[in-house]
């Protein structure tokens, strides 16, 4: 079943706000095997130039788990989630994630387009502090195989 071309540039409200804390930033960068000082000790941070530890930058990635489902579940996209792939993740900072940010997530979908066979959905969050500060847009591809129509 191919996607629904009119969720294309929907937005989807703000998802409930994400505490980041100095632990959740160490705990990622243990498991990324990242052990630069500034995501786990504050006067490294403040040395460094930063108000308290930073996150690495592909730790947004777990607001993408957080918010994700929401995005994407809903059952009118036609979205069969047994047959995606991950195909494409960036994000753009604008200033580092800091221990103590609480960050709320805009998604919308940026685009749904059909290449062959396969159809590529094009997620993009804001991704702001609760007190509206910008500080990164993330960018999703995944690639939902075999399910574009095929013309005939």
């Amino acid at each position: 079943m191919p996607l629904n071309r009119a969720f294309e540039g929907r937005e989807f409200p703000p998802g409930e706000p994400f505490e980041v804390t100095a632990e959740s930033i160490r705990e990622f960068a243990d498991a990324i095997g990242d052990p630069n000082p500034v995501y786990r000790d504050e006067a490294a941070a403040n040395a460094a130039g930063h108000p308290s530890v930073i996150a690495p930058p592909t730790y947004l990635t777990k607001l993408n788990f957080h918010y994700g489902p929401g995005l994407i579940a809903d059952p009118d996209l036609g979205l069969n989630y047994m047959m995606v792939v991950h195909g494409d993740q960036e994000y753009r900072s604008i200033r580092p994630v800091r221990a103590g940010d609480v960050l709320i997530m805009k998604p919308r979908i940026a685009s749904i387009m059909a290449k062959g066979r396969n159809e590529f959905l094009v997620t993009e969050a804001k991704i702001d502090t609760s007190g509206g500060e910008t500080v990164a847009v993330a960018r999703s591809t995944i690639v939902s195989r075999g399910t574009a129509p095929q013309e005939g």
